[in-house]
């Protein structure tokens, strides 16, 4: 996939993904990287669905994905970035989430809704990235925020 500037996106699947971030189920929460251009920016997918285990609590029969799980499916999708960027014969490293900032919720998300989570690196330094967040449902706003995240090697 190319944007206007002519840069060429890769995608992640789930496999990719695996191979980037410890988390696992219940707590992977992007399910795919439908565009990457190294650590620059990329785009995270998630597909709700009214059986993962929030939905259970929060809140019954009015449920609706808690703000910092969408937060976190940010930081996954800023991480995987941050770790593909390596080069492959690269140590295996962690992504730990440092700051959150300016995190704002504008919308509800609900089970059968797919969030986009749009990251933009504003900043790199060392093994520390920092990133500008956007969570869309439906190409509407539902969520924004900035986080940083720091590459420790295992």
């Amino acid at each position: 996939m190319n944007d206007a500037t002519g840069r060429v996106f890769e995608s992640y699947d789930i496999q990719r993904l695996l191979a980037y971030l410890p988390h696992r189920y219940p707590f992977l929460l992007v399910d795919r990287i439908v565009e990457a251009h190294s650590d620059e920016y990329g785009v995270g997918v998630k597909n709700v669905t009214v059986n993962e285990p929030q939905f259970q609590g929060h809140f019954p029969g009015e449920p609706v994905m808690p703000g910092v799980l969408l937060i976190e499916g940010m930081a996954q999708t800023a991480g995987a970035l941050c770790v593909a960027s390596r080069s492959p014969n690269a140590k295996p490293s962690l992504v730990y989430l440092m700051t959150v900032d300016k995190a704002k919720f504008r919308k509800p998300v609900r089970p059968g809704d797919q969030v986009r989570f749009h990251m933009t690196r504003v900043a790199k330094r060392r093994n520390m990235w920092w990133f500008r967040g956007e969570a869309r449902v439906d190409g509407q706003l539902v969520c924004e925020a900035n986080v940083s995240a720091m590459l420790v090697e295992q």
